[in-house]
């Protein structure tokens, strides 16, 4: 007869698994990871910054391929970028490509400000630039913080030029004001959602006027010959910009122990990371291995570089293109026999806030990497609902190569719920699951992770790559 006390399911902490040895690599890759997060805070950034590293590792431009007419063949590693705020990574298998991929998949995006078209005013002696939010975001929490912006300006002639302002500490920051305490009798009485609105959430860049006393707009036309002393730009140029307005700073470790991280962007680049990172570990394959990396999620996945886009589906077809004897229905059986880990963030349970969460099926800090059957909101509208054999399939798996994971659900079954891109790749008719990082303070400037989750995530992604 079996133990009655071995059939209780128990998601224990994965802290209490590891040795001194095990403890160096969780903090080893946090450190890693905190030196990208900090460096990457927009899709252009982190498109950049893979492709580079990609290509230390022996990943080619899949345009090299179809330029020189050359054929890809098992152990080739290629990469194609769509409008540098997309990528694709294929590690080539020595199966069939009909037989299906191993696909990772997470979003690069994530919520900020980004500056109107024609951002730049004058109101009162100070200089200021107009936003418009992106992404769900509570937006009294964007207020008295140091700001930074990252982005691109391309000029007529098509010159790109990069602009980070406010990351070097010798470099000055920007922000938003908030209201004094003295003054916010009537603002207090708002509701969080109304205590800041959107289009108060403006700027401030400078105060120093022009010499000239006779002129208008002085202290903006100082800010323009600022910039255009340091990136030759002009206030037309504005008009064809990327620019985004993101917390200004490193990303920290968080906590006495120093066991979490604190940093912009980790919805859901702490997943695109993790994923990357058990790419390049991978050295062969059986079925070719994908890390896929979109922007546009936090907005609905729209859009030419979001996943609702052709891009996948065409560059697919490329691939079974250079494998020879290319054909449709290859290009839909590679797609229809896939497996996929949508790689996303999940809540974490927060004793600050109980209330939202059903705790028999919420995530924890420090119990591994989170398994989210469905997503969705309420009735699990809009969730890609995981079928029960590729649960079980990853259970295995997991179990094999000692990584702890655990399951949830967004909140409570009325509170909300969220989305991710999973319910799009399941239209092909693949296996997905979302699995990723559970955090504290989820579309907050700065969001926090757990080393040990980090950590388990790579361990897993890994082993879904190397068994499935």
């Amino acid at each position: 007869m079996s133990d009655v006390k071995n059939l209780e399911k128990k998601y224990e902490v994965a802290w209490d698994k590891y040795t001194g040895n095990d403890v160096k690599k969780v903090f080893a890759l946090s450190d890693e990871y905190i030196d990208f997060i900090s460096k990457c805070k927009t899709e252009r950034e982190c498109v950049n910054e893979f492709i580079s590293l990609a290509e230390k590792n022996g990943y080619t431009d899949i345009d090299t391929y179809i330029n020189n007419g050359s054929k890809l063949k098992a152990g080739d590693k290629v990469y194609a970028s769509n409008m540098g705020k997309t990528l694709a990574l294929f590690l080539i298998g020595s199966e069939p490509i009909e037989k299906g991929f191993k696909i990772l998949g997470a979003h690069i995006d994530s919520p900020r400000l980004d500056l109107k078209q024609n951002p730049l005013y004058e109101d009162s002696d100070l200089a200021l630039l107009k936003t418009h939010y992106y992404g769900g975001v509570k937006k009294y929490q964007w207020v008295t913080l140091p700001l930074a912006i990252h982005g691109v300006v391309v000029k007529k002639d098509g010159t790109i030029v990069n602009i980070v302002i406010g990351e070097d500490e010798k470099e000055p920051v920007v922000g938003i004001s908030d209201l004094l305490i003295h003054l916010s009798a009537d603002q207090m009485k708002k509701t969080l959602d109304k205590g800041i609105e959107g289009e108060d959430l403006n700027v401030f860049i400078g105060s120093i006027p022009i010499e000239d006393k006779d002129a208008k707009n002085r202290v903006k036309l100082n800010i323009l010959r600022l910039l255009n002393d340091k990136y030759d730009i002009d206030e037309e140029d504005f008009v064809s910009s990327e620019l985004e307005v993101v917390p200004a700073g490193r990303a920290r470790s968080y906590g006495l122990d120093s066991s979490m991280i604190m940093a912009y962007g980790q919805d859901d680049r702490v997943c695109a990371y993790t994923s990357y990172a058990a790419l390049m570990n991978m050295k062969k394959t059986d079925k070719t291995c994908i890390v896929l990396l979109v922007d546009k999620e936090e907005v609905g996945s729209i859009g030419a570089t979001g996943m609702q886009s052709k891009f996948f589906e065409n560059t697919v077809a490329e691939v079974v293109n250079l494998m020879g004897d290319y054909s449709e229905l290859k290009v839909r059986r590679s797609l229809s026999n896939s497996k996929m880990l949508s790689s996303d963030v999940s809540a974490a349970f927060d004793p600050n806030y109980p209330l939202v969460m059903e705790k028999r099926n919420a995530a924890y800090f420090g119990k591994g990497i989170v398994l989210n059957k469905y997503t969705g909101a309420r009735g699990k509208s809009g969730c890609n609902d995981a079928n029960p054999e590729f649960i079980a399939e990853l259970r295995t798996i997991m179990e094999k190569h000692n990584v702890s994971w655990q399951t949830s659900e967004l909140g409570k079954v009325d509170q909300g719920g969220g989305g991710t891109i999973a319910y799009i790749l399941a239209e092909y008719g693949m296996q997905v699951i979302d699995s990723g990082v559970a955090l504290h303070n989820m579309h907050a400037p700065w969001e926090i992770s757990s080393k040990a989750d980090i950590y388990e995530a790579l361990k897993a992604y890994e082993a879904f790559l190397l068994e499935i």
